[in-house]
């Protein structure tokens, strides 16, 4: 996919922040957040044709979009959560329930309806979870029941509850996933002129956090709609459908989590340079810097150089969607960008904990993340399940390669921690290993911590692998200080898959004495030598910069 020049990009961009810093003021953010109020006229600015048109970057240019690429969608998905993940959460909900459509609709639900939400600013909703289902769409309970007339299906009733449906509550148009004879099947549920009988919105969720954004439960009572409105016009292809946009939509609220946290670390450096304490800012004590700020502006880029080869991927066309990188991307970025917003509290102490600085605001908004379109947890199963497969698939050549390439990165580019990522690898390869001849995945749990160590040690490699020719486009941050960066984060992955891995395969009943000595723990310790010396110096250029851009916007 081709996308957007960075030129029309940056002006997309640019129009948002400007947008944000005029009209959405952290007074006003946080009046609508107290009174739980949903902001229609900022979601209607933000859908203006003839406005900002954020919307048209989601709809392909067949069908009047302006069609964004995976990358355009990720740089907007961060800047749009960097102002408030709850107005963020109402402009993907309408990317999300249009995906059916784009996905697996025919050429004239296409054109019928993408064409209507590019030109007419119509919000819509994805309607796929369920009150005992959750993530799980197989448990699938919604039911649509052919209506025949002279022997011929001609639309469908549709019956069932959906549950935490964003947008719900204000949308014109819904994709409802129910079942059919032949399958799950995305149907089209449109309110453009008058209520559709047997169709209900409940009342708004009162949620911990984005509470910019309307989140309903759905309830459907033998609402009718036309066998036009069955999408692609065959049942039972819809789980495909879902599966097939798992790459892009993980990526969107993977970089959600990576604006929101980016959001969270801009506000506490500068609260650190004026904070005096023993005579000193706290932006100049190790025990404040290294604990509260370094280690989350690190774990954010590293999450923004995976997300950025997750996108890249899309883009050239990723065959299967890349739904294990899109999981990879997003429980990186949004376990990260909470950690961050939680941290950027405990930084500010008081200060954090109140409305009126904000953090707290950005960790309740940021938390869904781990939540929504694949909690957490889901993300870590996913992630072990399909590398674990791969594993087995190559006999163990799949990270053992990997490894190799990184050393070859480090002998051309010795300083971007990429030895490091090596050592990550091959200890991953090795535990997996471990896990086939003691069958240790019989255990969930050994399952589920496989992927937050598959999750470390992928982003530790795409990382070294890209430090030099992908600077961030958060803050100014040079190539020097991204190195430093990659190599905190590969010391960080490599102990972390070592000493995890240890402490779970021995704890599943592992029976290789000397697993210890094989995973080159001597190696992966002494690979940590420097590491105070590298957060040193992220956290001065932090500061640095910080300082930079205090002093540009007080010219």
């Amino acid at each position: 996919m081709a996308g957007l020049d960075k030129e029309t990009l940056d002006m997309i961009i640019s129009a948002l922040q400007d947008y944000a810093e005029r009209f959405l003021t952290p007074e006003f953010l946080l009046e609508k957040d107290h009174n739980d109020e949903f902001p229609d006229r900022v979601l209607q600015s933000f859908y203006d044709p003839n406005g900002l048109a954020v919307h048209s970057v989601f709809i392909p240019e067949a069908y009047d979009g302006i069609g964004g690429s995976a990358y355009d969608i990720y740089r907007i998905s961060e800047v749009l959560a960097s102002i408030d993940v709850g107005i963020a959460t109402g402009v993907f909900a309408t990317f999300l329930g249009a995906d059916p459509i784009v996905v697996g609709g025919t050429e004239e639900q296409k054109a019928k309806w993408m064409k209507r939400i590019a030109n007419d600013s119509i919000l819509c909703a994805y309607g796929a979870t369920e009150p005992q289902a959750g993530s799980d769409l197989a448990l699938l309970s919604t039911k649509a029941v052919p209506v025949e007339e002279d022997g011929k299906v001609v639309g469908y009733k549709i019956t069932g509850r959906k549950q935490w449906i964003s947008n719900g509550g204000k949308a014109k148009l819904w994709t409802i996933l129910a079942n059919t004879p032949g399958g799950p099947s995305w149907f089209v549920v449109e309110e453009f002129d008058e209520p559709v009988p047997g169709f209900t919105k409940a009342k708004p969720e009162d949620k911990h956090g984005i509470r910019l954004s309307n989140t309903v439960a759905l309830f459907l009572d033998d609402v009718y709609v036309p066998i036009e409105n069955l999408v692609g016009g065959v049942e039972g292809k819809g789980l495909a459908q879902a599966q097939a946009v798992f790459g892009y939509t993980r990526l969107m609220i993977g970089a959600f989590g990576l604006g929101a946290g980016w959001e969270a670390v801009r506000r506490v450096i500068p609260y650190s340079q004026a904070r005096y304490q023993g005579g000193a800012t706290l932006s100049q004590k190790q025990a404040y810097t290294h604990k509260l700020i370094v280690p989350n502006a690190v774990r954010l880029e590293s999450a923004r150089s995976y997300i950025e080869w997750v996108a890249e991927g899309l883009d050239k066309g990723g065959g299967h969607g890349l739904s294990t990188e899109g999981a990879v991307a997003k429980y990186m970025a949004t376990e990260s960008g909470n950690k961050a917003a939680d941290d950027a509290i405990q930084g500010m102490g008081g200060y954090g904990y109140t409305k009126e600085y904000i953090v707290e605001k950005i960790k309740r908004d940021v938390r869904i993340t781990q939540i929504y379109e694949g909690t957490s947890e889901i993300m870590e199963w996913t992630i072990a399940r399909d590398r674990w497969q791969l594993h087995l698939k190559t006999q163990g050549a799949y990270y053992q390669d990997w490894a190799k390439r990184c050393d070859e990165i480090h002998r051309a580019e010795p300083k971007n921690g990429a030895n490091c990522a090596a050592l990550a690898m091959r200890a991953l390869c090795i535990i997996l290993e471990r896990c086939r001849i003691d069958r240790l995945t019989r255990n969930q749990h050994v399952l589920f911590r496989l992927g937050k160590m598959i999750a470390y040690a992928e982003t530790a490699a795409i990382f070294a692998e890209r430090v030099v020719k992908n600077p961030t486009v958060a803050i100014p941050l040079d190539v020097e200080t991204r190195q430093a960066m990659s190599r905190i984060h590969g010391r960080d992955a490599a102990l972390l898959v070592a000493t995890d891995g240890l402490q779970w395969s021995i704890g599943a009943g592992q029976t290789d004495p000397n697993l210890a000595n094989s995973l080159n723990l001597p190696a992966i310790y002494q690979a940590q030598a420097g590491q105070i010396a590298d957060m040193d110096f992220v956290a001065k250029k932090l500061n640095e910069v910080f300082s930079a851009n205090i002093s540009a916007q007080q010219q």
